[in-house]
């Protein structure tokens, strides 16, 4: 099996397969309302949703880059607040999450293992490091998700 066909894989896990930790993003927003989702437990942190929408802009900054743009990441880190709260909004960003990833799986369908090591200028990391980091960037937020689920 090839590196990338690895990478993949554990990518897919994370989302919606078997990982290790037990824990994926579908899973876990699977029954979360827009209600829970746009709730503020703390004026400190960040909402499930803010949460799920930071993810899909890092998923398709990091997938530009890969793919050849250069991306200029915003001030505000893809933490924007929601302004619609409806249950369509949220499937909406639901759907907008999952896209993001069939573009990830449709990437790594042609990706060439040699890539890995082909570096993006703008910040001097290999390809290999924007996709774990990509991959520990969801895991990461996927955790404050799981606590934020839990004091709702």
């Amino acid at each position: 099996m090839s590196e990338s066909t690895r990478i993949s894989n554990l990518y897919q896990s994370i989302y919606n397969g078997n990982p290790w930790l037990e824990v994926t993003l579908a899973h876990t927003l699977e029954n979360v309302t827009a209600k829970q989702a746009y709730t503020k437990v703390n004026p400190n942190l960040n909402t499930i949703w803010e949460i799920v929408n930071h993810l899909i802009q890092w998923r398709r900054n990091i997938l530009k880059r890969l793919q050849g743009e250069t991306v200029v990441t915003p001030d505000h880190n893809y933490f924007v607040p929601v302004l619609d709260s409806s249950e369509a909004a949220w499937e909406q960003s639901l759907q907008s999450l999952a896209k993001s990833q069939e573009l990830w799986n449709a990437f790594f369908e042609d990706f060439d293992d040699a890539d890995l090591a082909k570096v993006y200028a703008a910040n001097n990391h290999t390809f290999y490091e924007h996709i774990h980091g990509i991959i520990q960037h969801d895991i990461y937020h996927l955790g404050q998700i799981v606590i934020l689920k839990k004091l709702l």
